[in-house]
């Protein structure tokens, strides 16, 4: 056990994200009056342990303080409540109510999908919790089903949802954690707006409820990938695809919720109201009205006039417009793509001096070309990059193609030794007629090198065919097995008693005996025929003796 300020003791893990741990947690005694909720000693709750990432941060720890109250005054039946805040040194922890159930991912993984009443209704309830914090100013911005637990789920057939994780995003979304560590987020319930650092508004909230409903009745999310980065693509890129077992109406709440552009997009309040009207009118016991009230779903999704704005993306032109960097995702190396999995990013880049700016990405380092004194200033050597990549182009140089003749190839034609020319020397008459300082410089001048005649490709003739060796006869087996009816007294044998087992099994199980008329036994039926045979062979002999 662990203890957490001097009010809480930790006692075991129940799960691990990407921003904390949640563990299970004993009040040990009452809290103070800036608790939400003072509690009973004894009392269990659950406690997030925030990564100590976070917690050495400066600007996390200056918005852990500055909007606790904030998160202390959020409370709705479909939102789990945030009880007490911990600051001790390096730890920052959330104390919020144990809600005893699964959370949504794993019930879907382990139930499957759900029908399209129950998802419509199922999504009602968390649109009501992000209408009551959209009121207070508080967008989530990591909806999925993992932030969503089900309360009463292991008990009873009804299931409340409970939407957890508020102001996480918010709080881990400081601007020096965002470039140096990870965005807090799930790609495949990632708005666009979010994806490209565009402003983000409540709006984002009303995407992943979208993305939700769809996975609630299909079973997986729109846009998938194997990597992040595709997910992200193509939530910039494509459009979802209606699944064919979907209601009409559904879809058209669905396909409004993924709206590329925020502003289309219903708010949370009008998708409440959206949403029990079409669950009210596409069940087996609609009544025609309500038929008619769910067709018309399209006139309820209004959009939010005054949609709540995310701090630091850029809208209103106050302080920290423009801080919103696009999401920037590292390629997955681990295996299958996880769709629950926080995204991981590489540092923004940006203009110089500007918004989130940094030095662009370069193949190597820059080498120093002057000094400050404004004198130049050569390098002592070549740059370690530069001599690793040197040595590669001479590896690479190494290895050369060029076209090979085929009579050159030894794969194809053996080599073949050509003769000698003969070396014909010059007449010694034609020697001493020459003057001594021609001749000499005959002598002193290099022998030409003759060329030799050219080679005519000739196709080499396939050798001829050596006379396969005489197989030797094998020794003849002791005890040789022949097929039957080729004249060896075995097989013969073996015939005869493949025919009696045949004959005995025609007569046991076929309705032989009663054509022939008789209630006797095989071997009692061979044998008298075997006995007829006899007598009449024996009655022939008899007639021809004298």
């Amino acid at each position: 056990m662990r203890p957490v300020g001097s009010k809480y003791l930790l006692e075991e893990p129940l799960g691990r994200g990407a921003t904390g741990t949640v563990w299970r947690a004993r009040q040990r005694e009452t809290a103070g009056a800036e608790a939400a909720v003072a509690g009973e000693p004894g009392e269990t709750v659950a406690i997030k342990v925030l990564k100590e990432e976070l917690a050495n941060d400066a600007d996390v720890v200056m918005r852990f303080l500055r909007e606790r109250s904030v998160l202390l005054r959020l409370t709705h039946p479909n939102i789990v409540r945030t009880r007490d805040l911990v600051v001790e040194g390096d730890l920052l922890a959330l104390v919020m109510d144990l809600v005893d159930g699964p959370d949504l991912h794993r019930h879907l993984r382990d139930n499957g999908p759900f029908s399209p009443v129950a998802a419509a209704l199922l999504t009602a309830q968390i649109a009501d919790a992000l209408a009551a914090s959209h009121a207070d100013g508080v967008v989530h911005r990591d909806l999925k089903p993992a932030n969503v637990l089900l309360a009463g789920s292991d008990s009873s057939d009804l299931m409340h949802p409970m939407l957890t994780d508020f102001g996480i995003a918010r709080l881990a979304d400081s601007p020096g954690l965002t470039r140096t560590h990870e965005f807090v987020g799930t790609p495949a319930y990632v708005a666009p707006e979010s994806a490209e650092g565009r402003p983000q508004t409540s709006a984002v909230d009303i995407y992943g409820a979208g993305i939700l409903l769809y996975e609630l009745v299909t079973g997986r999310p729109p846009f998938a990938g194997s990597t992040a980065l595709e997910v992200l693509h193509r939530h910039l890129s494509e459009e979802p695809h209606r699944p064919s077992t979907l209601p009409e109406p559904l879809w058209t709440v669905i396909e409004r919720c993924l709206r590329k552009r925020p502003e289309e997009r219903p708010s949370a309040e009008n998708l409440a109201r959206a949403l029990r009207t079409v669950a009210g009118g596409i069940g087996v016991h609609a009544t025609p009205a309500a038929a008619d009230a769910a067709l018309g779903v399209a006139a309820l999704l209004a959009p939010d006039p005054a949609p709540a704005t995310v701090p630091g993306t850029g809208i209103g032109g106050g302080q920290g417009a423009g801080d919103a960097d696009p999401t920037q995702v590292l390629p997955s190396h681990g295996g299958a793509y996880d769709p629950a999995a926080a995204t991981s990013v590489l540092p923004a880049t940006g203009a110089p001096g500007g918004p989130g700016g940094g030095d662009p990405t370069r193949t190597m380092p820059p080498v120093p070309m002057g000094n400050p004194a404004g004198g130049p200033q050569e390098p002592d050597g070549p740059h370690p990059w530069e001599s690793q990549l040197r040595a590669a182009r001479d590896r690479n140089d190494q290895t050369q193609v060029q076209y090979l003749d085929p009579g050159e190839d030894p794969l194809r034609r053996r080599p073949q030794r050509r003769p000698a020319a003969p070396q014909q020397p010059p007449p010694p008459q034609y020697a001493q007629q020459q003057p001594e300082p021609y001749a000499q410089q005959q002598r002193q001048a290099p022998r030409r090198r003759q060329e030799p005649p050219p080679q005519r490709y000739e196709p080499q003739r396939p050798p001829a065919e050596e006379p396969r060796p005489r197989r030797e006869p094998r020794p003849r087996s002791a005890n040789p097995m022949k097929i039957p009816g080729l004249g060896c007294l075995k097989g013969c044998l073996f015939t005869v008693l493949i025919l009696f087992i045949a004959s005995w099994l025609i007569w046991e199980l076929t309705p032989l005996q009663q054509w022939i008329g008789t209630t006797r036994g095989f071997f009692a039926q061979i044998g008298d025929v075997i006995t007829t045979v006899k007598d009449f062979v024996e009655g022939l002999s008899n007639s021809k003796g004298p």
